[in-house]
């Protein structure tokens, strides 16, 4: 018989299931339920308590977490070794379906969001690092150096196998994240590696991945290593480095998702290719992207290291006059004259003092490329009421940046 350590602000609890593999659902502990260590047991985390996070909690596999609707999750403090984040290990699966009026919400033990509400009063778009992220891993092919099968992830101690991810089986399913808003994430591991928000390695296509919200992460919003899940519906707002993250071939699908730069904010997009000799091809399709004039930084994309997919249906605005979207290396310009790397359909609001859209999009390689002269054909000036492309942000009402207005 499994059995799964819980500790409790009471004192210690030890929880044991059946054989006939039923999830377990707690329902006799107070608010305030802290989950530590690997669980091998099923269960069901309900709506009624707060959980909460304490170092790295790990769905081992073979295990299903499933999370009622309207359920709060609160990571506890701390960096390295003892930061709080939940791992998805490869073989476990979540069943995390939450709903536009009853979202699942991750956050930090400093938020003072409460049973039954959607936010919290004490914090804001610029509280970020207060515990680490979601990780979720699988057993989708990716391209990893050296032409390996499987790699760790970053964020995860490099002794923790269960950070382990990658294989061959492109339909791997590891359940399903709907509904779900990730705020104020982004804990340092070691320095200069923190978590993502949402972070999904080898993650195959069966696995749902729809109506995701990041607030308030220090590193990326939602980085995708390798892997063909498909996801829809994203929102980024106010991330400390990159919104939408793509690297180590990712082949999904990424539709109808939503940028919008904070104030510490890097770029909206950062796009890398294969690192082996594995190549896959990526597709966004509808993004809208907001620009942030008081970040340092605050591009619009980087395209470099092979990168190799498809960019269309994009509207963007709000950006500084020197803000662009490069291609920043010879195998990513070699890549847009072989054809591998696609734009298609971007329509942008100028700054003050840009002239034209296809003076946004930059070739800064060595060997360049017609990049800079192609913009003029898949790139125009608009204005907001002339737009016909971007995200249909009448979907993202649930979400806390729309709340807060950061997607006007």
């Amino acid at each position: 018989m499994k059995k799964l350590l819980y500790t409790l602000s009471i004192g210690v609890l030890l929880i044991s299931c059946s054989d006939n593999n039923d999830p377990e659902v707690i329902t006799d502990p107070p608010v305030d339920t802290v989950l530590q260590g690997t669980l091998t047991t099923d269960l069901t985390l309900t709506k009624d308590k707060i959980w909460e996070l304490k170092g790295r909690v790990i769905v081992g596999g073979g295990t299903t977490l499933t999370i009622e609707p309207g359920t709060i999750i609160k990571g506890q403090a701390g960096t390295g070794t003892q930061a709080s984040l939940l791992l998805i290990a490869r073989d476990a699966k979540i069943k995390a379906e939450g709903t536009a009026s009853e979202p699942i919400i991750f956050t930090s033990i400093s938020d003072n969001i409460e049973i039954g509400q959607k936010s919290g009063t004490n914090l804001s778009e610029n509280d970020r690092g207060l515990w680490g992220g979601l990780v979720v891993l699988g057993n989708a092919p990716g391209s990893f150096k050296g032409n390996v099968s499987e790699v760790q992830i970053e964020g995860v101690v490099a002794t923790d196998v269960n950070g382990l991810y990658g294989g061959d089986n492109s339909a791997d399913n590891s359940g399903v994240l709907k509904y779900i808003s990730i705020r104020h994430g982004g804990a340092e591991i070691s320095p200069d590696n923190e978590i993502n928000g949402l972070t999904l390695g080898a993650v195959g296509s069966g696995t749902v991945v729809d109506h995701i919200e990041v607030v308030a992460n220090v590193d990326d919003g939602i980085e995708f290593f390798g892997g063909s899940v498909n996801a829809s519906n994203l929102v980024v707002w106010a991330a400390g480095d990159d919104g939408l993250d793509i690297d180590q071939a990712y082949s999904g699908t990424i539709t109808n998702s939503v940028v919008a730069l904070g104030n510490a904010s890097d770029h909206a997009l950062e796009i890398d290719g294969p690192e082996g000799s594995l190549e896959g091809q990526f597709t966004i399709d509808g993004l809208t992207l907001i620009g942030n004039t008081t970040t340092e930084r605050g591009e619009y994309g980087d395209f470099r290291d092979g990168a190799m997919g498809t960019t269309k249906n994009v509207f963007a605005y709000g950006f500084r006059a020197d803000a662009d979207v490069e291609l920043d290396n010879d195998g990513v310009a070699t890549n847009y004259t072989n054809g591998k790397l696609v734009f298609n359909n971007w329509q942008i609001v100028l700054p003050e003092g840009v002239s034209s859209s296809a003076s946004i999009f930059a070739d800064k390689s060595e060997i360049g490329s017609t990049f800079g002269a192609d913009a003029s054909n898949f790139s125009s000036a608009v204005t907001s009421e002339s737009k016909t492309t971007g995200a249909n942000l009448s979907v993202f009402t649930w979400t806390l940046a729309d709340v807060n207005n950061a997607l006007e």
